[in-house]
């Protein structure tokens, strides 16, 4: 995997970066990490600059950012309304459930668009609950970039500050995204519990 991105990266320079990101976005699994620290890498044996790899991957991911956004729209409340009067009962989801949960994400949906771009996985997959709920779209694409930006400085700087050691940070961030996997895992246990729980 690492290889095929690298290669990507190498051959089409900042187009190169920007799709490999937008496709991280849509398709989690592919590592930001690698293509953040290795374009931080290029600045310092190429004519890429870390202003334009920032620009780059940060117009990759919400392009990316986007497309989920949009496929959320398609799953509104109403939808999920259907969804639940067909499906509900076995489930154990009512309609009550989903305008909770579309109530929470009005309320709180803003910060959680923002401070989800720093967690690995949930950062691309909360643009699908944010179009669900109709959030508005110019606030969800602020928020969106400036986390993405934030995120993006920041692996790019230390792939250009670590130059051939770039992928060091990449083990550091594999340690920092299963520590994430286990307390998401963790969370909704306990989350189900609760749910499950209410519910008998």
């Amino acid at each position: 995997m690492e290889n095929w991105l690298t290669e990507i990266m190498n051959q089409y320079g900042y187009w190169g970066i920007m799709f490999l990101v937008a496709l991280e976005n849509i398709f989690p699994p592919i590592p930001s990490e690698v293509i953040l620290t290795f374009g931080g890498f290029m600045t310092t044996t190429s004519g890429l600059s870390i202003a334009g790899v920032v620009a780059a991957s940060t117009a990759g991911s919400v392009i990316g950012a986007i497309v989920l956004f949009i496929i959320g729209l398609q799953l509104d409340v109403e939808r999920l309304e259907k969804i639940v009067d067909r499906w509900g009962h076995i489930l154990r989801i009512s309609k009550k459930d989903v305008h909770k949960a579309d109530a929470w994400f009005d309320k709180y949906g803003p910060w959680t668009v923002f401070f989800c771009r720093f967690i690995p996985l949930v950062r691309s997959l909360i643009s699908i609950p944010a179009g669900m709920s109709n959030m508005n779209t110019v606030l969800f694409l602020v928020l969106t970039t400036a986390g993405t930006l934030i995120w993006n400085i920041a692996l790019v700087y230390l792939g250009a500050t670590l130059g051939a050691s770039w992928d060091t940070i990449v083990g550091y961030m594999d340690i920092y995204s299963n520590v994430v996997y286990v307390l998401l895992a963790l969370l909704l246990v306990i989350l189900l519990f609760l749910f499950f729980k209410r519910k008998r």
